[in-house]
């Protein structure tokens, strides 16, 4: 698979319908929308992933946040998650912009693609286990459209849990029993498949309580860059 493929890949995510209490959720959302996005127009479907079609660094996050993915249509777009991640990847130079606001306000992504685990917003941020599983299709035609992926960051340990769950089912050659999620957790490349670091999610409770901030954020990031380069 290539860019095409990933193409192809984002219109069939849009059309999802899988998980019946997800549709529901999200399509409620985007009608009963928060004040401050009263006036505007809200994406209410499945949120694809996007970025480098040639990147060889994956961020896989959790899903769309209700008021943010799922308004905007991109992933960590118009969200307090999205304000932090997106200033942190920019001051490592994995995009040309400090902000994503909504989706084509000119972000461009730098070797890197990204997406979530889960494509619509949950309710409460909890998808079931069913959710995880309709989805993860969709996070294994990605793994194999990026062709030249080297490392896959993930953020969180749901995000953790899920790419462990897509790569056991490529038989990839990791330990039986994946490490517990720890923030800062390399586990290195291994018989052809990408290496994989963890951080703690960029969510609002994390980072305002500082359970993430943005020098630890940029500290994974500078290290993601070494396991690039080496």
């Amino acid at each position: 698979m290539g860019a095409t493929d990933l193409s192809s890949l984002a219109a069939e995510v849009i059309q999802c319908r899988r998980c019946p209490r997800l549709v529901a959720w999200r399509e409620k959302i985007a009608r009963d929308k928060v004040a401050r996005h009263r006036g505007e127009s809200y994406w209410g479907r499945p949120v694809p992933g996007f970025g480098d079609p040639n990147a060889r660094l994956w961020i896989i996050g959790l899903a769309p946040a209700a008021h943010g993915g799922n308004r905007t249509g991109r992933v960590f777009t118009g969200d307090r998650s999205g304000d932090f991640l997106f200033r942190a990847l920019y001051e490592a130079g994995f995009c040309n912009q400090g902000t994503s606001l909504f989706k084509d306000d000119g972000l461009v992504l730098k070797d890197l693609y990204i997406s979530a685990a889960v494509r619509c917003a949950p309710p409460d941020n909890r998808p079931s286990p069913g959710e995880f599983s309709a989805c993860r299709p969709f996070l294994s035609s990605e793994f194999q459209g990026l062709e030249a992926l080297k490392l896959v960051l993930v953020l969180g340990a749901a995000a953790y849990k899920a790419a462990q769950a897509m790569l056991d089912s490529f038989d990839a050659p990791y330990p039986v029993r994946f490490p517990r999620f720890v923030h800062g957790l390399h586990l290195p490349p291994v018989k052809g498949f990408p290496g994989m670091l963890a951080s703690y999610h960029p969510s609002a409770r994390n980072t305002q309580t500082g359970l993430l901030t943005l020098e630890m954020m940029g500290q994974i990031l500078v290290k993601a860059r070494k396991i690039l380069a080496s």
